[in-house]
C-alpha cells in the first residue's frame, strides 16, 4: 500500500500541487498568499505518492490576523478519501490551532441550484456529513447576490434624505438598534454571547474599519423630520464592491425604507463605475432577499456555513 503524507504546502511554488483538486477559489490563491490572507502553513494536503487525495485551507481578512474561516475542504473519489480528509483535518487543526482552541467556521460556495443538481448536491452534502463527524453543525445557508450595470440603478422614491454618519457613536447606535429582532443567523449566534452594543462595536472595529474605501460612501437614511431610520455601508473588499451592511431600525421596519437604503448604496457604488456589486443575505431573511431582488440583484451562488460552537 502506498504511504500517506499529511503536510502543509511549502510555499507558492506548490500551489499547482494544492490545486490538483479543484474548487472555484483556486483562482484567488496566488493573490491571497501574496497579500497575506492565506499562509502556506494554512494550506494542507494529503498525498499518496505525488497525488493529492484531500486538501484543506484557511483564509483571513487581512495579513497578520488569525484564520477566520475554513474555506477549502476537498477530497477525491478514491476509496477511503473521506477518512483521509478527516485525518488531514485532525492533523492540520492540531498544528494550526493547538488543543482546546475554538475553530473558525467552515464555508462552502455552491451553485444556486445545488439542492436540485444531483452532482452538486453530493459534493456539498458529502462535505457537510464529513465535518459533522468532527462536531460541526450547520449554522445557515446564504444567498450570494450580484448587481450588474445592465440591471440599471434603482430609482429613488424620495422618501428619505441621505447623509454621511455624524461619527462612530451614531452609526454604532444604529447598528445596536438594528440587532433587535434581527433575522441574520450570525448576529443571532453572537447575541447569545454578548450584548447588542458589544456586538455592534466589535463589528464596527473588526469589519467596517477594515475597508479601505472612503467612509464618505456610508449613508444614514433620515425622514423629513431628521429622524434616522437606518443605514447602508457601500464598500469594497479585497475582491469586489459590496453592500457590506444594511439595516432598518425596528421602529421603522415594514415601511419600504429598506428599498430606499439599498437603492442609495447601489447608487453610491454605481457612481464609481464599478463592474459589479456583490452582497449576501441568509436564505431565511426573506424580506431582505426580496429587497435585493427588487433592486435588480440576482442570486449567482449560495453559501453554506458550519460552526463548531
Amino acid at each position: 500500500m502506498t504511504s500517506l503524507t499529511l503536510r502543509p504546502i511549502t510555499g507558492p511554488d506548490e500551489l499547482p500541487l494544492f490545486c490538483q483538486l479543484r474548487y472555484q477559489l483556486d483562482k484567488e490563491l496566488d493573490r491571497d498568499l501574496a497579500d497575506g490572507r492565506r499562509r502556506p502553513e494554512w494550506l494542507w494536503v494529503a498525498l499518496r505518492d505525488d497525488r493529492v487525495v484531500a486538501r484543506l485551507g484557511w483564509w483571513t481578512f487581512r495579513a497578520g490576523e488569525d484564520p477566520y474561516v475554513l474555506d477549502f475542504f476537498d477530497f477525491d473519489e478514491s476509496p477511503g478519501s473521506v477518512e483521509v480528509a478527516l485525518e488531514l483535518f485532525a492533523a492540520a487543526t492540531a498544528a494550526v490551532f493547538g488543543p482546546g482552541a475554538t475553530m473558525p467556521q467552515y464555508i462552502r460556495f455552491t451553485p444556486p441550484d445545488w439542492h436540485d443538481d444531483p452532482v452538486a448536491n453530493r459534493v456539498v452534502t458529502d462535505r457537510i456529513t464529513a465535518l459533522e463527524s468532527t462536531g460541526a453543525r450547520m449554522l445557515v445557508e446564504r444567498l450570494r447576490l450580484e448587481w450588474l450595470p445592465s440591471a440599471g440603478v434603482p430609482a429613488a422614491k424620495g422618501e428619505l434624505a441621505f447623509r454621511v454618519p455624524t461619527g462612530r457613536d451614531e452609526l454604532v447606535g444604529l447598528m445596536t438598534d438594528v440587532l433587535e429582532g434581527t433575522l441574520d443567523a450570525h448576529s443571532q449566534a453572537e447575541l447569545t454571547r454578548m450584548k447588542p452594543a458589544e456586538q455592534a462595536n466589535q463589528q464596527y472595529d473588526e469589519e467596517l474599519l477594515g475597508y479601505s474605501t472612503p467612509r464618505e460612501w456610508w449613508r444614514v437614511g433620515v425622514r423629513d423630520d431628521g429622524t434616522p431610520v437606518g443605514f447602508v455601508i457601500p464598500a469594497r473588499n479585497s475582491y469586489n464592491p459590496i453592500i457590506a451592511y444594511i439595516g432598518v431600525v425596528p421602529a421603522h421596519r415594514g415601511k419600504g425604507y429598506i428599498d430606499e437604503l439599498l437603492a442609495e448604496g447601489t447608487r453610491v457604488l454605481a457612481g464609481e463605475d464599478v463592474p459589479r456589486i456583490r452582497a449576501a443575505t441568509d436564505v431565511g431573511n426573506v424580506p431582505m432577499a426580496k429587497a435585493f431582488a427588487r433592486a435588480g440583484y440576482r442570486v449567482f451562488e449560495r453559501q453554506v456555513d458550519m460552526t463548531w460552537e
